[in-house]
């Protein structure tokens, strides 16, 4: 059940294709299973067809729901990733250190990949409903093996104070209060909202194109999203290796 070490090396690579294929989801026009409309028109839809609510505001509600989704991707990606830095973040292998006690790290143990989920849950209201069942699916069940992998590695290289915070914090449920005290960490905050373009800009795509109701539009968004996410991870990279360069002179 645990990711392997190249699935952790490919990770964002496999999540990438998983989204991918909820977009494509060939099985529509091939064995005509579903249809081609959003998740988020299919659930307005279907809100209305079973009488919970009128169709007219329906949509309206849908949107709200995935643009407060989009919301908490966004904040625990950019919290996480202040206090955990954006070298360990996109590292591609699996590292151990000092046991992360700051930030969302006190509520909830994977605020990266919990904010992940919610991200790619809130990318999902524009894929077609049948793409977003598939996708999201297949992204719960490996972000779950990356979990139990990393959880794995850190306690058998870290050890006992690894094993204390997994008593003291919960995997996916955050608690309401910090168990453990505050390490003193500063967070980077221009860094990791650098770092996470991807989900800020879905919040901005999800509160503000959603109202357009134009989903070949929203789609339009998410490769933009994307792109800009790109570019400003690679930004952060040369930007780390200036820094280490002007350090050796």
């Amino acid at each position: 059940m645990r990711a392997s070490a190249i699935e952790f090396r490919l990770r964002m690579a496999i999540v990438t294709i998983a989204v991918m294929l909820g977009f494509w989801s060939p099985w529509i026009e091939g064995w005509g299973i579903g249809r081609r409309i959003s998740l988020l028109e299919w659930l307005a839809s279907e809100l209305s067809r079973l009488g919970l609510t009128s169709s007219t505001v329906a949509t309206p509600l849908v949107i709200v729901f995935g643009t407060l989704i989009s919301a908490l991707g966004a904040l625990l990606r950019v919290c996480g990733t202040a206090y955990l830095g954006s070298e360990i973040a996109k590292n591609a292998e699996m590292k151990a250190g000092t046991v992360m006690a700051d930030g969302p790290y006190r509520y909830v143990r994977n605020p990266l990949y919990l904010g992940l989920w919610f991200a790619l849950a809130a990318t999902a209201f524009i894929m077609p409903a049948t793409g977003a069942l598939v996708s999201l699916s297949l992204l719960t069940l490996f972000l779950i093996r990356l979990v139990l992998g990393e959880e794995a590695f850190l306690s058998s290289k870290v050890g006992e104070a690894y094993r204390a915070y997994l008593r003291a914090v919960p995997r996916f449920i955050p608690r309401l209060r910090p168990a453990l005290p505050s390490a003193g960490r500063k967070p980077r905050w221009g860094q990791a909202l650098i770092y996470e373009m991807y989900p800020v800009c879905l919040f901005f795509i999800m509160a503000v194109l959603s109202w357009t109701y134009n989903n070949r539009l929203m789609q339009k968004g998410v490769l933009v999203a994307f792109g800009l996410s790109l570019i400003g991870r690679v930004l952060l990279r040369m930007n780390v290796q200036s820094s280490r360069q002007e350090k050796v002179l």
